[in-house]
């Protein structure tokens, strides 16, 4: 939306701003905030907190960009972490993201079309005796096979 403002972007913006000040030194705390509410970073938030903060957009594009814990991208309900970490990868890590992305229509890095799951790969989560590991917002799944997909997905698709 062409000139948004605070306003029309909704009460949760005013605030998280006003929590924080308008700090531009508080930029990352206010960035991690939106996300939480929003589930990602839009073009029009970003202007806002330029707008507010009276830090050039430019800066705020980079801080946003630069840690990888922000998103530019709308997520998924679900998040769907593959560990693709030496054991979990030997025991098939890479079978298991195969099958998740033929089930699921998306690569590794991408969103479902109705904004049901985020696909990612993950380095070494720790447990490694459980590999191939696949989690699902933070919910662990050890020792997963392709063939174990399908009902996977459809047990989230169902909640």
């Amino acid at each position: 939306m062409a000139g948004a403002t605070v306003d029309n972007l909704g009460q949760s913006v005013k605030e998280v701003m006003a929590r924080y000040g308008n700090n531009p030194a508080r930029m990352i705390e206010i960035l991690q905030d939106l996300q939480d509410i929003y589930g990602y970073l839009s073009k029009d938030l970003l202007k806002e907190v330029s707008r507010q903060t009276e830090v050039p957009l430019a800066r705020v594009y980079h801080v946003a960009t630069f840690f990888k814990a922000f998103t530019l991208k709308p997520r998924g309900k679900y998040t769907i972490q593959v560990c693709t970490g030496t054991a979990c990868h030997v025991k098939g890590a890479y079978r298991v993201l195969e099958r998740l992305e033929n089930v699921l229509g998306v690569k590794a890095g991408e969103t479902t079309d109705d904004l049901m799951f985020t696909l990612e790969t993950v380095n070494c989560v720790g447990c490694c005796a459980l590999g191939p590991v696949v989690i699902v917002n933070g919910r662990y799944h050890g020792h997963v096979t392709p063939a174990q997909v399908e009902s996977l997905i459809k047990e989230y698709r169902e909640r």
